[in-house]
């Protein structure tokens, strides 16, 4: 199945660019020592608020900082914080909604009305107290995210499984006399993993906004650690004067979150190609 998903997934040009971008990008990200020739913290009065020059590829902020520098090791923390926390909260919200649909009766109706009781509350105000008790750098930013962003993921694997319970390979399993335990892990959930993979793809995204918004307004990455959000906050303030401060972050930002959202529709219609839309 996934072999034939592959070949399709090929087949889909815009995701498979986009494919390639995202890794590159991680690439370079990984390896910034190697790429850039500055610190991100590294400052030269003398050069400060340069616009962009051979030196300096994408210019300097008001510190003398070089702008391409920040923006590599800024691609560190926005894509660790999106990628770990999509996988943090899928992980949560796979094993609680698996439970949950697996189970059902009295079970599934408590587990999943504190779900929610959960997301009745305000995702950006618990957020940010969850990161005023653990603190607001990478780590902090990681769990609160992950915390609050479960219960969709819970959502979509509830009902997963819930359909999975009535195919015949489940109740093949059970007529064998293998336990709940073994045919939940073992057999329901490799089964769902397509819809699972593509939420992901679409939560990374989503993350790296929410990092990026609250480094924006200044409930995020703290100096002299730099994420995209915290560049573009710096760049907001003296975008008449000196735009390419807030461009770049900007468009490195908007190339991105474009990227993973290419690259979910074409795993989408790659993985349940009856649902792909015609154009």
């Amino acid at each position: 199945m996934y072999a034939d998903a592959w070949k399709r997934l090929k087949r889909h040009r815009v995701a498979m660019v986009s494919l390639v971008f995202l890794l590159l990008l991680s690439l370079v990200a990984a390896a910034a020592p190697l790429v850039t020739s500055f610190s991100y913290f590294e400052q030269n009065a003398d050069h400060a608020l340069l616009f962009p020059n051979a030196m300096y590829w994408f210019g300097t902020d008001s510190l003398g900082r070089d702008l391409f520098s920040r923006l590599i090791y800024g691609a560190r923390i926005s894509l660790a914080v999106g990628f770990f926390t999509a996988i943090f909260s899928l992980f949560i919200g796979t094993i609680y909604g698996a439970i949950a649909g697996f189970l059902g009766g009295r079970v599934d109706t408590v587990m999943m009305r504190t779900a929610d009781v959960l997301n009745a509350l305000p995702s950006l105000l618990v957020t940010v107290l969850l990161m005023l008790v653990v603190g607001r750098g990478p780590f902090g930013i990681f769990l609160a995210l992950g915390i609050v962003g479960w219960v969709g993921e819970a959502r979509l694997v509830r009902g997963q499984v819930l359909q999975a319970k009535e195919m015949l390979y489940v109740e093949a399993a059970r007529s064998l006399g293998l336990r709940s335990g073994r045919i939940l892990f073992q057999h329901i959930l490799p089964n769902i993993m397509g819809p699972v993979v593509i939420s992901l793809t679409f939560g990374i995204p989503q993350n790296i906004m929410a990092e990026s918004f609250l480094s924006f307004v200044g409930l995020g990455i703290e100096p002299p650690y730099a994420s995209w959000g915290t560049l573009a906050n710096e760049g907001w303030r003296a975008y008449r004067t000196y735009p390419y401060l807030i461009f770049f972050p900007g468009i490195v930002l908007f190339f991105t979150i474009l990227a993973f959202n290419f690259v979910g529709d074409g795993l989408r219609d790659a993985l349940d190609p009856q649902s792909k839309r015609t154009s």
